[in-house]
């Protein structure tokens, strides 16, 4: 079970408890499920018996007592532990869950943790004459329409050069019309910086991995090609995704996704599995650098695996095998869609 399949799971189970006159309320159109937090257990939480409590008129506790059997019946899940004042836990089936992440990843590609559609939000960005805030602006438009919002970015102005040599792009030039937009306005990199001097990729990088309030680095060091840049580590591992799958295919066998045991094959299924809530994330807070962080943790995860994805020697390819190939072709998926929302190449070879 994926996590947006958890999240529809949670909204049946408060329509089967509504259609069973245990609540009263208007069934959300999103229930939000992320890793727990402090004193949680189990794969992931949700906070939906908060949000309905006011509605229902009952205590978030009483409400998450009610779900608890709904969720409980629900296939892939295992066990629902109550926490706080109201909050689900959810265990779920560690093979199944697998299977189906990896196979959610397969099925989208790199559009995995969009929205389905439009969620009707209109959202408008307005960004200052100054390059990093311009770069951010049009990122943040980008997570946003991915999260199914309606986005129109206006900017002060801009200089042409750095539409063709960092990608940027924006609705409209001068000044926002009457009504009030989201401003956004990262600390600016020093005067003395000069980020078109890195190229398109790395200048962007630059620029978008720092939080929005801290002072961007723009240096040689995003160009060195070694473990000590996060941005080769990320597009390293996309390129050793993609490698993984030309040589299975030389040896003439493809992904099936299946069970994954070993820690490591885990860890780097629970950084892929929070892919989605990272982007809405990103999106909501117009914060490109928690994508950004993100695809290190995931490249990170993903480096001391990629290695056992093919057959050694003699070794025929196996079952085991097609399934590190899915999970492997995943990492590919979920890394190239990321750094395409950044604005970022992600090559082939490196």
């Amino acid at each position: 079970m994926t996590p947006v399949e958890l999240s529809r799971t949670v909204l049946h189970a408060v329509r089967r408890a509504v259609d069973a006159g245990e609540l009263s309320v208007a069934v959300p159109t999103r229930a939000v499920v992320t890793p727990p937090g402090p004193g949680g257990c189990g794969e992931y939480a949700t906070n939906i018996a908060l949000q309905l409590a006011r509605p229902a008129g009952q205590p978030p506790l009483r409400v998450a007592e009610v779900l608890r059997p709904h969720l409980l019946g629900a296939d892939g899940i295992t066990d629902v532990v109550l926490t706080g004042p109201g909050f689900i836990n959810i265990s779920l089936d560690s093979a199944s869950s697998g299977v189906g992440i990896v196979g959610e990843i397969l099925r989208r590609g790199e559009r995995y943790g969009y929205a389905d559609g439009p969620d009707g939000r209109v959202v408008q960005l307005h960004c200052p004459h100054e390059l990093r805030a311009v770069v951010v602006a049009e990122v943040c438009a980008r997570l946003l329409r991915s999260q199914g919002a309606l986005v129109r970015v206006t900017a002060e102005g801009f200089e042409d050069a750095w539409t063709s040599l960092l990608g940027v792009r924006v609705d409209a030039v001068g000044h926002a019309p009457a009504e009030l937009p989201v401003n956004v306005r990262p600390v600016p990199a020093l005067e003395s910086a000069d980020p078109m001097s890195l190229g398109r990729d790395a200048g962007r990088w630059a620029l978008l991995h720092p939080a929005a309030h801290d002072r961007p680095r723009v240096g040689s060091e995003h160009l060195v090609q070694r473990e000590s840049n996060p941005l080769f580590r990320v597009r390293y591992a996309h390129a050793r995704a993609r490698a993984a799958a030309r040589n299975a295919a030389d040896l003439g066998f493809t992904a099936a996704p299946g069970p994954l045991g070993e820690s490591a094959e885990q860890d780097l299924l629970a950084a892929l599995a929070d892919h989605p809530r990272v982007l809405a994330a990103a999106a909501d807070h117009r914060a490109p650098d928690r994508l950004a962080r993100h695809l290190v943790t995931v490249a990170d995860a993903a480096l001391p695996f990629l290695p056992t994805v093919l057959p050694r020697g003699g070794e025929k390819p196996s079952a085991a095998h097609r399934a590190r190939l899915a999970l492997a072709e995943a990492v590919g998926a979920v890394l190239a869609g990321g750094l395409a929302l950044l604005g970022i190449d992600a090559p082939d070879h490196l």
